[in-house]
């Protein structure tokens, strides 16, 4: 009786197994960005992204809440996060409005104002599988990365000068030059 038993549940996981496989590999699965998520797939990603960022530190930003840290802020948010993000007062991007999951207007409702800035900073350094939300550890230092943060958590406090700098648009970098010989 125990082996028909274990035998069964073997059996059962097994088939559980290959309709889940059968079911993503035979193209069924939602996978379009228009198309709608899968059960749970919300509640599961915000769980498991929770549970990671609670599971490290929670460091103090070590640059203060000021408007030099502002507008230092808005220069990197303009440059790395307002194409998805958005800027106040401006509609979403093109590319935001394509993305699955949205990405958070966070210059618009709450956005991450209620988050503490070490969250933010989390999200900006090693980025979210699965939400097009990219880590920047290897294009923004601690500094640039602590600067937003601290700005977006103070969004709703920020001066005029910031709001001009981030209504402003960003400066476009010069493309590098070209090294003769190479193509």
């Amino acid at each position: 009786m125990f082996k028909a038993f274990i035998l069964g549940t073997v059996v059962g996981a097994l088939l559980i197994f290959a309709g889940a496989w059968f079911y993503f590999t035979s193209g069924r699965a939602p996978v379009a960005t228009a198309d709608p998520p899968l059960p749970f797939e919300k509640k599961l990603a915000h769980g498991a992204l929770n549970a990671r960022i609670q599971r490290d530190p929670h460091t103090d930003s070590p640059v203060p809440a000021s408007e030099t840290t502002y507008l230092a802020g808005a220069d990197v948010y303009k440059q790395n996060c307002a194409v998805c993000h958005g800027l106040p007062g401006e509609s979403q991007s093109a590319i935001a409005h394509g993305m699955f999951p949205k990405p958070p207007e966070l210059f618009h409702g709450t956005g991450v104002t209620d988050d503490p800035a070490w969250e933010t900073y989390w999200k900006g350094k090693n980025g979210i599988r699965l939400t097009g939300m990219p880590g920047f550890k290897d294009h923004l230092n601690d500094t640039q990365l602590w600067q937003v943060s601290v700005l977006l958590q103070n969004a709703d406090k920020i001066s005029p000068a910031v709001k001009t700098v981030l209504a402003s648009p960003p400066a476009i970098a010069p493309p590098p030059a070209a090294v003769p010989g190479k193509k």
